[in-house]
């Protein structure tokens, strides 16, 4: 198979792509979607991914037209782990007559193993160094490239046009709304909002909560207005961060939907946050960052612009890790002192055109909404 010229060759009517992950990773695979979508434009692409993800095929309508739930399997930590609903999917997944089927689940073998079970025409994906030769368009594993250019990489192979490189996260009056909403409920003021987001689905991954209490604590004594955000199930973690503070703070976690606080992050100055899904939206709105990395691969996940979003990172030798739990006494994390992350934030804050804090200790009594336009920022 001639790989270079297979999109136009072949001219598939028929996607699935194989990418059952969470939000961050979601994220990171946008480009890769939207030229596949200028490639193929009249095919129906299919999203085999978890079952949340049929909130990313409505909002991202215009480059997936359909979420294929998967059921889960061995090897597959995402989701519960058994092969108990493998047979049935696929069986219903070969009646469906794929064109083509994309592992862009990661870097190949046991997705590999599963994606060729699908009954496609034509396959593509990534291999594993070392791992035996597959059929169809697959490149080895490019392990040295940030996350969104390692699936532009098979893309190109592919035979797509891979120039355009930024993330995207669209925004919809629903998601105007409720930003507006929150504007009339707590008197966010936008030209001078701090978001501060403690979460991440690994507590690995997690900087402590006590430290961002104090950045926060720092930053609103400059005259910032600190808004704590996460979602409902990290209400504990972002209540310590609150509990911690001497300064009074917006407590929005559970207050949003994933597009609210996509609309609230595109109205911010800055982001404070750990290398998690809220750094890929922060990337989505060119709304600027500062990411305390713990324990993951930054050459991976860190965002492609490294002046507006600046992560904060040390190295000891067991990183990067797949622990859930740190089982070292997290050197990664308590290496990055509030310090270094309230002086980037700083600097960070004296580049955003517009920005601008209160007099320390000053009563606010409006708020600034702007038109729903703004939302809209460029990425």
């Amino acid at each position: 198979m001639n790989a270079g010229s297979f999109l136009a060759s072949a001219a598939p009517r028929r996607i699935a792509i194989f990418r059952a992950l969470q939000l961050g990773d979601m994220l990171c695979s946008v480009p890769a979607l939207r030229v596949l979508r200028a490639a193929a434009p009249q095919a129906h692409i299919a999203l085999i991914g978890l079952p949340w993800a049929q909130s990313f095929v409505e909002r991202y309508a215009d480059l997936v037209d359909e979420l294929i739930v998967f059921p889960g399997a061995e090897g597959f930590p995402e989701q519960r782990e058994s092969d108990e609903g493998l047979p049935a999917f696929r069986e219903w997944m070969r009646a469906q007559r794929f064109d083509l089927a994309i592992q862009l689940h990661g870097s190949g073998g046991i997705a590999n193993d599963l994606l060729l079970q699908f009954g496609a025409s034509a396959h593509a994906g990534f291999v594993q160094p070392d791992e035996r030769p597959r059929d169809g368009v697959f490149i080895d594993w490019p392990d040295d490239l940030p996350e969104p250019e390692r699936y532009l990489a098979l893309m190109s192979a592919l035979g797509a046009e891979t120039t355009d490189r930024h993330l995207s996260f669209p925004l919809c009056e629903r998601d105007g709304d409720e930003y507006a909403s929150l504007v009339a409920a707590h008197g966010i003021e936008a030209q001078r909002l701090v978001l501060v987001h403690p979460g991440a689905q690994l507590p690995s991954r997690r900087w402590p909560a006590e430290r961002f209490a104090e950045v926060a604590d720092r930053l609103a004594a400059d005259g910032w207005q600190i808004a704590i955000t996460g979602t409902a199930a990290e209400a504990s973690l972002t209540g310590a961060v609150l509990g911690a503070m001497t300064a009074p703070a917006l407590h929005l976690a559970g207050s949003t939907s994933l597009g609210g606080l996509a609309a609230l992050v595109a109205h911010a100055q800055l982001v404070v946050c750990n290398d998690t899904g809220i750094s890929h939206i922060a990337a989505a709105m060119a709304t600027a960052s500062v990411v305390v990395a713990s324990g993951s691969d930054t050459q991976r996940w860190a965002p492609l612009d490294h002046v507006r979003h600046r992560v904060l990172a040390d190295y000891p030798p067991c990183r990067p890790c797949m622990f859930r739990e740190c089982p070292y006494g997290h050197p990664c994390a308590l290496n990055i002192g509030v310090d270094r992350v309230v002086e980037t934030a700083r600097a960070q804050l004296a580049d955003v055109r517009g920005a601008h804090p209160a007099g320390p200790c000053a009563l606010h009594t409006h708020a600034e909404t702007g038109p729903f336009e703004e939302l809209h920022h460029a990425a």
